[in-house]
C-alpha cells in the first residue's frame, strides 16, 4: 500500500507540472476572445483520453486480470507523451507578455488586483490565494464550484465502481458506466467551452452545477444498468458545462502578468475536491451506505450552484 501512495504522489506532481501548464499555455495562445474554446479543447483531449483508458483497461482487466497488463497502457502513454512534448511544445510566455502590453496600451486602470483583466499590478502569492479563496467574488466562486465539481469526480471514481459492483454488475458493464461519464464530459466540452465565449460564463457554470446535482440524485435512486447509464451521461453534460468555463472565467479576471498564479490557486482548490470527495464518500458510505453518500454529493452540488447564482458576477467582457 505504501508503494501505491507513493505512486499517487508522483502522479499528483505530474498533474501540477504538466496539466496546469498546458492549461496556461492554451490560454496564452488563444487570447481573450477564445478562452472558452481553448479550455474546451484542452479538457476534451484530457478527458476523452481518460474515458477511453477506462474502457480499455476495463476490458484488459476482465481478460487478463487487474495487474500488470492494464498498467502497460499507462507506461506506453507516458513514453508517447514525453516524446511528443519534448519534440513539439514551444514556450508561450511571449504571448502573455504581448497581451499584457496590449492591455496596458488600452489605458489599463490603476492597480486593483483581481478586478478586471486590464489591471496590471502583480499581487503576491498570498494575495492571489486570498482573492481566490474568499475576497474576489468571481475567483472565489470559481474556486468553490471547482472544488465541488471535483468532489463529484472523486465520488465517481472512488465510489461508483464499488456501488455498481455491489449491485451485481460485471467488470465490463462497470467499465462502460465509468467510460460514459468522462466521454460525454470530454466530447461536449468542444461545444460548451466555445459557447461560453458567446453567451457568458455564469449561466453555464450555475446551470451545469444544478444539472450535476440532478444527475447524482438520479444515480443514487436508480437501479440497473440503463438508468445508471443515462444518469452518468447527464452528469457528463453538467460537468462539460462547468469544467472549461470555470478556467475561462479565472483567465477573464486575472491579468496576464499573474494569470498563471491565479490558475494555480484555482486548481489548488479545484483539485482538492478529488481528495475531499474521496474521503467524504468513504466516511459517509461506511456510516450510512453508498446511496446516501452519493445523495449527499448531490445536495452539496446543488448548493454550490445556488451560491454561483447568488455571488458570482459575469466575467466575460463584452467586445464589439
Amino acid at each position: 500500500w505504501d508503494w501505491i501512495i507513493a505512486a499517487n504522489v508522483l502522479l499528483g506532481i505530474n498533474q501540477g507540472l504538466a496539466w496546469s501548464t498546458t492549461v496556461i499555455m492554451k490560454i496564452d495562445l488563444a487570447g481573450p476572445r477564445r478562452r472558452g474554446l481553448a479550455m474546451g479543447l484542452n479538457e476534451f483531449g484530457g478527458y476523452v483520453a481518460v474515458a477511453l483508458s477506462a474502457l480499455a483497461t476495463g476490458y484488459i482487466a476482465q481478460v487478463y486480470g487487474l495487474r500488470p497488463e492494464p498498467f502497460y497502457l499507462g507506461i506506453a502513454f507516458v513514453a508517447l507523451g514525453l516524446g511528443l512534448s519534448s519534440t513539439f511544445v514551444r514556450e508561450t510566455r511571449g504571448h502573455a507578455r504581448l497581451e499584457a502590453e496590449q492591455a496596458a496600451g488600452r489605458g489599463g486602470k490603476p492597480p486593483q488586483p483581481g478586478s478586471t483583466e486590464s489591471d496590471y499590478a502583480v499581487p503576491s502569492t498570498r494575495e492571489i490565494l486570498a482573492l481566490s479563496t474568499w475576497k474576489h467574488p468571481a475567483l472565489s466562486s470559481a474556486s468553490q464550484a471547482g472544488l465541488v465539481n471535483n468532489l463529484n469526480d472523486g465520488v465517481a471514481w472512488g465510489l461508483f465502481p464499488l456501488f455498481f459492483a455491489a449491485s451485481g454488475l460485471g467488470v465490463a458493464d462497470i467499465g462502460w458506466l465509468i467510460f460514459i461519464y468522462p466521454f460525454t464530459w470530454g466530447v461536449l466540452q468542444l461545444w460548451t467551452g466555445a459557447l461560453s465565449d458567446r453567451v457568458g460564463r455564469k449561466r453555464l457554470i450555475a446551470g451545469g452545477m444544478l444539472i450535476q446535482a440532478i444527475a447524482l440524485g438520479a444515480i443514487a435512486m436508480a437501479n440497473g444498468f440503463v438508468g445508471w447509464l443515462g444518469a452518468s451521461a447527464l452528469l457528463g453534460l453538467g460537468t462539460a458545462m462547468v469544467y472549461p468555463t470555470l478556467l475561462a472565467s479565472v483567465a477573464d479576471v486575472a491579468h496576464p502578468s499573474w494569470r498563471g498564479s491565479a490558475v494555480g490557486a484555482y486548481r489548488l482548490w479545484r483539485d482538492s475536491g478529488y481528495a475531499v470527495g474521496g474521503v467524504m464518500a468513504g466516511v459517509l458510505a461506511d456510516a450510512f451506505g453508498m446511496r446516501a453518500a452519493i445523495g449527499a454529493a448531490a445536495v452539496l452540488t446543488g448548493l454550490s450552484g445556488l451560491l454561483v447564482v447568488w455571488r458570482m458576477p459575469e466575467t466575460l467582457e463584452r467586445r464589439d
